[in-house]
């Protein structure tokens, strides 16, 4: 497959420059080695939520009622007790939940048909705003029709909501009806600055979206089937005119052919086109493959003219690259979307069961970098290129970034800025049985779902160590296990410096039911909760702080 990686490089390079992986940009946080959780309270007495996650600048603790039709925002406090040791006797008002948080508001999001999202948020850090969404039942086997496709599920109702998370104030909404919108882990959304890209899997639409500082969604353009603004007004004025033409032709045939002319000559209502991202996808890779067989091919004949056996040949490159696999590239579908910048999007196509499946890692999938301004694909590439892999090992916080301006993404380790991160992306290379199969496996998690890293200071890998299987920093449930994780110095790399234990203190009575973890930790403060959940069981909250 053809690439332009030159292209892609040059979108990166023009934001800051990502320090290399031996290179350290954690020196300001070295003082949280020796400011870190030092005290657990067990199975906390607290309201029965469902907390989300804080948002990125420490504000506000996001939580749903257990009905999924309420928003409960809360804001932390700073700790009012201390204590020397790690077992502290704590006062009684101290151990309770209202003793870290202060509720703000509890706000109903959710209709009586609708629930809340509850693996959906995205913060809008420059405004303070929160953007939800509630949706109805969703439905398999829906009839595809007015251009949705065959195989995927159907929601009658989305709606995104805007609130200034301040006073919980609904700005905003937009609805989306009869549609398919990926929310699980914000998949389906990505936020940008003040750029919003919302794909809509049934109806093949990337719909870009602005959030003003007024608060309201402003519609900027919809990507699918039209890619420019005036594509439509365009297309329907041809058909148009092609129905005049054809309605004056059969005129001028009727007084010989009346009855055949009317029934033969009729405009077709079932004539269709591809849309427009995939006609520049089918012209993009066309015009790749044909300029690659030109430059493989060797030069015959003077003049600057190529002979007929060179033209032969590029069209045998072009049956057997292109239209060989032409349908293959038309059953395409949009998967899911990211910003590589304001101007530019990272859009990954493939199957219509890998776009639903919840695990899309084992089907076949192409990445297309595509330009908003100029609407053209500017790189093309499979799944296994090597190119795109060393864009993502050199650029990799690129690849996370959801603002220019957002300075705590500074600090999230990935390979592309922390040695430690990237030794082990080595070792994991090293492990692989080829190395087709592990660029596979590292380009399988983009586009990566957005703002999902914390930016905790206790997972910058400069400063500790700690088993990725049971805690990392990314915002999904682990296993979990009866034995407190601990966080090792890097520095020091024998001292235990503390550790993070979830469910109750004595550990499970039923050892063999299911258990699964999750972990809050505020972006800056020494303050975490874990929340343990057992099925059929109340979950098990923990808050771990500095004593």
């Amino acid at each position: 497959m053809f690439r332009s990686s030159n292209v892609v490089a040059r979108i990166f390079e023009r934001q800051v420059r990502t320090p290399s992986p031996g290179t350290s940009v954690h020196c300001a946080r070295q003082f949280y080695e020796n400011l870190f959780p030092s005290c657990t309270l067990y199975d906390v007495e607290c309201p029965d939520h469902s907390f989300r996650k804080f948002t990125d600048d420490g504000q506000y603790l996001i939580s749903f009622s257990r009905n999924h039709q309420d928003l409960i925002v809360y804001r932390p406090k700073w700790l009012s007790y201390s204590c020397k040791e790690e077992d502290c006797d704590l006062p009684s008002k101290a151990k309770k939940f209202d003793s870290f948080f202060t509720q703000l508001y509890c706000v109903s999001l959710a209709s009586s048909n609708e629930v809340i999202c509850k693996d959906f948020f995205l913060y809008v850090e420059s405004c303070q705003f929160g953007l939800f969404a509630t949706s109805t039942a969703q439905f398999h086997d829906t009839p595809a029709i007015g251009g949705a496709i065959q195989g995927v599920p159907s929601i009658e109702r989305i709606t995104f909501h805007l609130l200034r998370l301040e006073d919980g104030m609904i700005l905003d909404e937009k609805v989306f009806r009869n549609d398919f919108v990926n929310l699980a882990h914000n998949m389906g959304v990505f936020l940008y600055d003040d750029l919003l890209a919302i794909v809509s899997l049934r109806y093949q639409t990337i719909h870009i979206l602005q959030i003003r500082e007024s608060g309201n969604l402003v519609d900027i353009r919809a990507i699918g089937t039209f890619c420019r603004e005036d594509d439509e007004l365009f297309l329907n004025s041809s058909t148009q005119c092609m129905a005049i033409a054809d309605k004056s032709k059969m005129h001028q045939s009727s007084w010989s052919h009346v009855e055949n002319s009317v029934h033969n000559t009729q405009p077709s209502s079932d004539n269709s086109f591809l849309s427009g991202i995939k006609q520049r996808l089918l012209s993009f890779i066309f015009r790749g493959i044909w300029n690659e067989e030109r430059h493989n091919s060797m030069f015959i004949g003077t003049h600057g003219f190529y002979c007929t056996a060179l033209h032969h040949q590029r069209v045998q490159g072009l049956k057997k690259k292109f239209y060989f696999h032409f349908q293959d590239y038309v059953d395409l579908i949009i998967w899911k979307v990211q910003f590589l910048d304001r101007h530019h999007l990272l859009i990954k196509f493939g199957s219509v069961d890998g776009g639903v499946s919840r695990s899309a890692d084992h089907h076949p999938s192409f990445f297309a970098v595509y330009n908003m301004d100029t609407t053209e694909i500017v790189a093309f590439y499979q799944n296994s290129a090597e190119e795109l892999y060393l864009l993502f090992e050199q650029f990799c916080d690129h690849f996370y970034a959801t603002s220019r301006n957002s300075l705590y993404m500074n600090f999230i380790s990935s390979h592309s800025n922390n040695i430690h991160a990237f030794e082990q992306l080595q070792s994991i290379r090293n492990k692989a049985s080829s190395f087709s199969q592990f660029v596979k496996k590292m380009l399988a998690s983009l586009p990566f779902s957005c703002q999902s890293l914390s930016p905790s200071p206790y997972f910058d890998q400069s400063l500790f160590r700690f088993d990725e299987k049971l805690i990392s920093a990314a915002d999904r449930h682990r296993p979990s296990t009866d034995h407190p994780i601990k966080f090792i110095s890097r520095r020091q790399p024998c001292t235990l410096k503390f550790k993070i234990k979830p469910g109750p203190e004595a550990g499970s009575i039923d050892c063999q039911k299911r258990k699964v973890s999750s972990f809050l930790f505020h972006p800056f403060l020494p303050l975490a909760l874990s929340i343990q959940q057992t099925m059929f069981l109340q979950p098990s909250v923990n808050i771990h702080f500095r004593g």
